[in-house]
Order: C-alpha cells, then sequence, then structure tokens
C-alpha cells in the first residue's frame, strides 16, 4: 500500500462567519502562507463570500467550495442553492452532509445521497461528510453507522466518479467541543471507510481514494494525524479562520 497514490487536501470550513470584506483579507493573508504547498487548499465559504474568495484567491493554489448545495436543479426551495448555480459561478468544491446540517437543519442519509448526486451531475467535486455521535461511539456502533452513511451517500455512484468525492470523517463528539479523536481513533475509522470503498469498488479505487479527518484538526495536533497512514488531510473548522494556523496544518500536510 502506497500513501503516495492520494494527494493530500486541506479544506477550510468557515461555517457562518467572516463577511465578503473579511473573507477577501484572510484569503489575502493566507495566500503567500500556502503558496507553496505540496497539497490540494481548499476554503468554503459562506454564499455570500463565494464571489470576493473566488476573486482574492484567483491566480493562487487555493480553492473556493460552498458550505452545502441543493438537490433539485431549481425551484421553490426559498434560500437554497442549486449545484448548477455553484457551478455556473465557477466554484469547484462543495461539502455535503455536514453534522451541523443533519444536527440543525433535518438532513438525512437519503438527503445527502440525493444532494451528492446533484453535484457530481453538475460537475463539482464533493466532500461528503461522515460520522457518529457520542451515544453511538459508547454503544460500539461507530462502524456500523458510519458504514451505512457512506453507502447510502455512494449508492449509484460509479467507480469513475471516485475521483470527485472526497469523504470527510467526522466524530461529530469532537467537532467544537475541544474533544478530538486520538490520531489512532481517527486512522482506525478512516480504515473502515476505505476497506469499505473496496468492498463497493475495487482495492485499487479505495488506495486512490481521499480520507480527510474532520474533529477539531488543529495546528497544534494536525502534524500527528496527518501522519496516520489512512488520514489523507482534514476538514478544519475553527482553525480555519485563522491564517497563521491553517498554514501549519496545510504545511503540515505538505511533508
Amino acid at each position: 500500500m502506497d500513501k503516495s497514490l492520494r494527494r493530500p487536501v486541506i479544506a477550510g470550513n468557515w461555517k457562518m462567519n467572516n463577511t465578503p470584506a473579511q473573507a477577501k483579507a484572510l484569503i489575502e493573508e493566507m495566500k503567500p502562507l500556502v503558496a507553496n504547498a505540496d497539497c490540494e487548499v481548499v476554503l468554503c465559504v459562506p454564499y455570500i463570500d463565494l464571489y470576493a474568495a473566488m476573486e482574492a484567491a484567483q491566480g493562487s493554489n487555493i480553492k473556493i467550495g460552498a458550505e452545502n448545495c441543493h438537490w433539485a436543479e431549481k425551484g421553490a426551495f426559498t434560500g437554497e442553492i442549486s449545484a448548477e448555480m455553484l457551478k455556473a459561478a465557477g466554484v469547484p468544491y462543495v461539502i455535503i452532509g455536514h453534522s451541523e446540517r443533519r444536527q440543525y437543519f433535518g438532513e438525512t442519509d437519503e438527503t445527502v445521497r440525493d444532494r451528492v448526486r446533484a453535484a457530481l451531475d453538475a460537475g463539482l467535486k464533493v466532500i461528503l461528510c461522515v460520522g457518529e455521535v457520542l451515544s453511538e461511539r459508547k454503544l460500539g456502533i461507530t462502524s456500523e453507522i458510519v458504514c451505512k452513511q457512506t453507502k447510502v451517500a455512494l449508492s449509484g455512484v460509479k467507480a469513475e466518479e471516485l475521483a470527485n468525492i472526497i469523504i470527510a470523517y467526522e466524530p461529530v463528539w469532537a467537532i467544537g467541543t475541544g474533544e478530538t479523536a486520538t490520531p489512532e481513533q481517527a486512522n482506525e475509522v478512516c480504515k473502515i471507510i476505505r476497506e469499505l470503498i473496496a468492498d463497493l469498488y475495487s482495492k485499487a479505487d479505495a488506495d486512490r481514494f481521499v480520507i480527510q479527518y474532520g474533529g477539531s484538526m488543529n495546528d497544534g495536533n494536525a502534524a500527528e494525524l496527518l501522519a496516520q497512514y489512512d488520514v489523507d488531510g482534514g476538514l478544519i473548522g475553527g482553525a480555519s479562520l485563522k491564517a497563521d494556523k491553517f498554514a501549519v496544518i496545510v504545511d503540515a500536510a505538505s511533508k
């Protein structure tokens, strides 16, 4: 097995933070700090920031993504954004199925599947989030939960489409709580996901498939987490709002 088959991806998830002016300023600060990165660098920003972020990132190695998209091409879905709209705006990446969308906004495994399908059909690259809550981990059913979420989300996805999907394992109990899975715990679940990809598709597909860790990775723990064989990057929350901290994580992924 060769980890070099996979290019690490460090993606920031700004959540509901930063005005367009603040987005531009932060990206301008980040650009020189990550310019020599030997990994993919992505910033997923609020819809209102997309144009400002893409303008600021133009000519740099930073890619811009959205934080969600709808499953329909258009229609009576007030407040939603379609994958086609994101594609037309020039956005290459989109996060789908984040735990906060599941927890606060009624996202289900089935709606995640439909959003994934819409994003792929529009030509977007998907960062697909899966993960268990604390009660599920305590019950010892982490593997069952993560595998079910992954299977449903990937149902109907062809092997040749896997190149446009990244899975971010985010233990819900470690998001915004200050808790972090140990490197061994993170790798264990990322390995389970990789083995599932091998079962659903092929070992060759699994060996090339990028799996991020998304549970409070920061500048202090990134190096140890990213050193794990099955951890190919990170979906970064709070640390992506600080240029210096985000740059440390990008540097760790580049080694």
